[in-house]
């Protein structure tokens, strides 16, 4: 982002440098924030804000209790990568340049909850406010109405906690120091809410390949963050990604079980972290990771399939089940979109359209994942491994589009054993063998024409 500065004034400052990192903490007025709130993201938060309970209990507090508020609150957190120009009367100018290393690392809450009173006492209580749900919806409303909230400046005289890090000097390694330290002293003192590795990992960089490679489309409805808008979590593209990374024999310290792709998507995550993190993978730069490793960064080029693959599973299923003189409909976790008889049956049908999860492809039957997820496993089996790294033996989608229905035809029998439980069908090792089985012979039967 490009230069801002700011004047912050402290009612009352301690400075506190210690290593190569210096601390400013103490007490603001809140018309000192109103510049803050203007410049400063919460990028570097790990989690983005939103309304609710907690910011309305935080508003209800500034409206009620202001003389004590500084003390029923942590405050804000602040991160500024330059040392700040000091001026008379404990003001401070900070310069703002980086919004991954800078920013509000925690009080997300708290700035949107201060932000929102401001605004209702600038606007006096204007609906558009009431409109306002994330901290991405703010910003525009906030300058909407600049002019108004200068007029209330004076009014805002109720004291914030306010901590502001920053390195102790502009000495290269210093600021090497300070931007390496950032990640963990945000995690750290998020820990109250359980950060989650999720959350963690996008500060960290681990996503940023997959971003790279994923369909854009997609990519803009993941909730990459804590509490951010998005359809997907990111668990689930984790989750995928490893479908393609077990192939990989240098992994297997960090290797998932294929049913637990299903069943644990925390320990996904987590091996996840665990991998991008080990230094043969990533190397880190002012506290980023950077992924190195190509055999990882080829599983993640294939990562970019899989979602499609997935929707492609999931949408054909139904149908290619029924062909195998099955009646999917029957099972009990299936529901079927027929609008003319939710009335009669809401536990069974369903009013609305159902759509796949990934691309939002219109379908008939809505039902648990875990009767494919060894199917979608099995997608494994079309994918070679060698020094290049990995790749497509074949084309999946014609693969599917050639072999689907044989292969649900001769797997139908898992979900028979399983008795059509959804949780034992993802959770048994056995349907993952099974569906190997059958996507391995169908491409074998497919070399052996080729090599006709």
């Amino acid at each position: 982002m490009s230069t801002k500065k700011i004047i912050i004034k402290f009612d009352q400052v301690a400075d506190q440098p210690c290593e190569a990192i210096r601390r400013l903490v103490g007490f603001v007025q809140a018309k000192y924030l109103i510049d803050l709130i203007d410049v400063a993201d919460l990028n570097a938060n790990p989690r983005s804000a939103k309304v609710g309970s907690v910011t309305e209990d935080i508003i209800d507090s500034i409206t009620k209790t202001k003389e004590i508020f500084p003390f029923k609150t942590k405050g804000i957190l602040l991160a500024v990568s330059t040392p700040p120009r000091e001026l008379e009367r404990k003001r401070f100018e900070f310069e703002f340049s980086d919004s991954v290393s800078e920013g509000i690392l925690d009080g997300g809450h708290n700035t949107l909850a201060i932000a929102l009173h401001i605004l209702n006492v600038a606007t006096e209580g204007d609906r558009s406010i009431q409109k306002i749900k994330r901290w991405s919806d703010l910003k525009d409303v906030w300058f909407r109405y600049k002019d108004q909230v200068a007029d209330v400046r004076d009014q805002l005289d109720f004291l914030v906690p306010l901590e502001v890090l920053l390195p102790l000097n502009e000495e290269e390694t210093t600021q090497a120091i300070f931007r390496s330290a950032i990640l963990d002293i945000c995690a750290a003192r998020n820990n109250n809410v359980q950060l989650l590795a999720d959350a963690k990992a996008n500060q960290a960089g681990h996503y940023d390949e997959i971003k790279r490679a994923l369909d854009p489309d997609l990519a803009k409805d993941i909730v990459w963050k804590t509490n951010e808008t998005g359809r997907v979590p990111v668990r689930d593209i984790v989750a995928l990604s490893w479908v393609a990374l077990s192939m990989l024999p240098a992994l297997e310290k960090y290797r998932v079980s294929p049913n637990q792709i299903y069943s644990s998507k925390g320990k996904c995550m987590q091996n996840f972290v665990d991998l991008m993190e080990d230094e043969s993978v990533s190397e880190q730069v002012d506290g980023v990771y950077k992924l190195k490793d190509k055999q990882v960064l080829s599983a993640f080029k294939l990562l970019k399939d899989f979602p499609k693959l997935y929707d492609a599973i999931y949408k054909r299923f139904p149908e290619a089940y029924n062909k195998a003189d099955g009646s999917f409909g029957r099972i009990v976790s299936v529901k079927l979109f027929k609008p003319e008889k939710y009335l009669d049956d809401k536990k069974k049908y369903l009013k609305h359209q159902p759509h796949t999860p990934f691309y939002e492809e219109a379908v008939n039957y809505n039902y648990p994942e875990g009767f494919i997820m060894p199917l979608v496993f099995g997608l494994s089996a079309l994918i070679r491994a060698d020094k290049e790294g990995l790749s497509w033996k074949v084309d999946p989608f014609k693969f599917l589009a050639d072999h689907f229905d044989k292969i649900v035809e001769n797997y139908k029998g898992v979900l028979q054993l399983s008795e059509w439980d959804p949780q034992k069908v993802g959770k048994n090792a056995m349907s993952y063998g099974i569906a190997c089985q059958q996507f391995e012979h169908y491409l074998m039967l497919d070399m052996h024409k080729l090599a006709m």
